[in-house]
């Protein structure tokens, strides 16, 4: 009963993690909606410069001809008018002149900085898009938290050996879930704060040192919205897939490692599926894509490998998946039995029946296949 008890404590405190994960993506969502309306006003304000500008050009370029004219008559009859007369003539086509020459670079820049909050107006309603998705996402995950996991607490009470292993499988959602509250924490959420700043540093710059150097720090602040929005992609993909669902463990692995090639320019992946493309029950869906997501995942951050080969396979009475890079491999023999990656792994080779095989040395790659046995009807 006490195991219970302590089961029910753990998922009400993922359950308060995960919530506070939400609330800090929907501030991330409220802040660029915030930022999105304001932007707005000012692409608002500077179309009507815009228009007040061209209507002053087109005075300034009335008087700049009168005054042209102007001083083509005094010139043509010199003789006619005194010396301050031509001189007054010269002097005033000379102001029109540079009035107008003002006001057409005014004109430009007003268009340039035009452009630039339109695109910067596009990205952040792409940012609130990714944000109001990701949120859903949660909402999900919530749900699966109150559902799935409580009746996992449900099955164990009257099994120790049973206990002990959901005991074994909530600390490893929990420990996904603290990655991914620490994921959103360290990178979206970071870089939507700096994009804020650098937002505002813009307008300063702009202000104070010239388009030029605004057109650099837009530079950056483009650079910085297209990382968070990779950054919210992937968590996505972490928390789960609507394609797998809908479509089935192939074609989700298929985008997967298209997004992977998206977003990884120094590595290629390349994914093979040997098999057919038959559905196969949900759970092991999951735990098939986790597992090849995770190896994936651990050839780009941790191997560091230039090429990664997926490969798949689904027959009549099993489903094989292989990893393989070129990486920096490591000891498996003085590797960390608590290094999260491998511990995700073989939670899931228990929980399928399955046989996991590592081949791997230090400077010669990895090599990572999952064999798993489908049921069959009796």
């Amino acid at each position: 009963m006490s195991t219970t008890k302590s089961i029910e404590t753990i998922l009400d405190r993922m359950m308060e993690m995960v919530s506070s994960s939400k609330e800090e993506i929907f501030e991330i969502g409220e802040q660029s909606r915030t930022e999105y309306e304001e932007l707005k006003k000012e692409l608002s304000t500077i179309q009507q410069d815009v228009i007040h500008l061209i209507d002053e050009q087109d005075q300034a370029e009335i008087r700049s001809r009168f005054a042209r004219n102007r001083l083509a008559e005094v010139s043509k009859h010199f003789a006619n008018y005194t010396d301050q007369e031509v001189k007054e003539a010269y002097e005033q086509a000379k102001d029109y002149q540079v009035r107008l020459a003002v006001l057409q670079s005014e004109e430009k820049q007003l268009r340039e900085r035009r452009t630039q909050v339109e695109r910067r107006l596009m990205k952040l309603g792409e940012t609130v898009e990714r944000a109001e998705q990701l949120i859903n996402q949660i909402n999900a995950v919530l749900q699966y938290l109150n559902g799935d996991l409580q009746s996992v607490s449900d099955m164990i009470q009257d099994a120790e050996q049973m206990q002990q292993f959901g005991v074994q499988i909530i600390h490893a959602q929990e420990e996904e879930r603290k990655k991914l509250s620490r994921e959103i924490h360290d990178g979206p959420a970071q870089m939507m704060a700096n994009v804020m700043l650098r937002s505002e540093l813009v307008e300063k710059v702009l202000d104070q040192e010239g388009p030029e150097r605004a057109r650099v720090e837009i530079r950056d602040l483009r650079r910085m919205v297209t990382e968070s929005l990779s950054e919210v992609r992937r968590i996505i993909y972490d928390l789960r897939p609507m394609t797998l669902d809908d479509l089935g463990l192939v074609p989700t692995v298929a985008k997967f490692i298209d997004n992977v090639n998206d977003y990884q320019e120094q590595t290629e992946v390349n994914f093979r599926n040997l098999g057919s493309k038959e559905r196969i029950p949900a759970h092991m869906e999951v735990a098939m894509f986790r597992f090849i997501q995770e190896a994936v995942q651990n050839a780009v951050k941790h191997a560091k490998a230039n090429t990664i080969s997926v490969k798949m396979e689904i027959k009549k009475t099993s489903v094989v998946a292989i990893v393989k890079d070129d990486g920096r491999g490591f000891d498996p023999v003085t590797k960390k039995e608590n290094s999260f990656g491998l511990v995700g792994m073989k939670e899931r080779v228990k929980l399928l029946d399955g046989d996991l095989t590592i081949d791997t040395k230090p400077g010669k790659g990895t090599l990572i296949m999952l064999q798993v046995p489908l049921p069959q009807d009796s």
